[in-house]
């Protein structure tokens, strides 16, 4: 073997080594970017995977919380509907027994609020349930329900015999002109004298209605038993008065 071979030889030696060289930098650096994929990869399946469990626990809370809301719904619609059913005034037989709820498909779908006192942020979004429960409860409390629970006031019983005087005293009026129109001979005279001395004996009483609207309308009070004596006595007085001196003068 001559020098030149022995040369040529050493060079391609150092070629292959060189290439082998590179080999296994190329074989390090894709090892790496394949180490650091994987780990950049396995903490973004960590993140996902943890923000799924949260959303799992989320909707497990929401769905119990959605739940115990039906619950207090339909407890308050029964309340509600067995307080209209024992309501004053309305015929209660006709309502029957409470509705079954709308069926699901037939419904807007939309999210139930996140608040029992949630207010729809538009006027298109639908009310919360608790909302329409407490509204319908207000009418009822306003249109079924006696309304003037509290007492009188104080300042207004004096007024009380006034307004059952001059009630009654109106009533008399009325009772006498119909006595004295009904006993001159006209047609369907003895009906008019009837109708005056049945005025002659609901007078003392005719200012107990006027008094109670009275008070409903304006004081928002009810006419308990002691406003219904009071009024009573202004009426029996006035009555009284009344009859004695149409009995004067005829």
């Amino acid at each position: 073997m001559t020098t030149r071979d022995g040369q040529s030889i050493g060079r391609d030696y150092q070629l292959m080594v060189s290439a082998l060289a590179e080999a296994a930098r190329r074989r390090e650096a894709e090892l790496g970017g394949a180490e650091q994929a994987y780990q950049e990869n396995a903490a973004q399946a960590a993140g996902e995977l943890a923000r799924a469990e949260g959303d799992a626990l989320s909707a497990d809370r929401w769905a119990g919380a959605a739940a115990a809301q039906v619950l207090d719904v339909d407890r308050e619609a029964a309340r509600l509907w067995d307080q209209l059913r024992r309501a004053r005034g309305i015929r209660m037989r006709s309502l029957g027994e409470v509705p079954e709820p709308a069926s699901i498909e037939i419904l807007p779908r939309v999210a139930l609020p996140r608040t029992p006192s949630a207010v729809p942020d538009s006027p298109e979004e639908p009310e919360s349930p608790r909302m329409l429960l407490a509204r319908a409860a207000s009418r009822i409390d306003v249109t079924v329900s006696p309304a003037g629970r509290r007492a009188m006031p104080r300042w207004a019983l004096p007024l009380l015999p006034v307004v059952g005087a001059l009630v009654a005293a109106l009533a008399g009026l009325v009772a006498s002109g119909l006595v004295t129109f009904g006993g001159t001979g006209i047609w369907g005279g003895p009906v008019l004298r009837a109708l005056g001395w049945l005025a002659f004996l609901v007078a003392p009483s005719a200012g107990v209605p006027v008094a109670a609207v009275s008070a409903h309308r304006w004081l928002e009070a009810k006419l308990d038993i002691g406003g219904i004596g009071l009024t009573l006595l202004g009426g029996m007085i006035a009555a009284t008065l009344m009859s004695l001196a149409f009995a004067a003068t005829h």
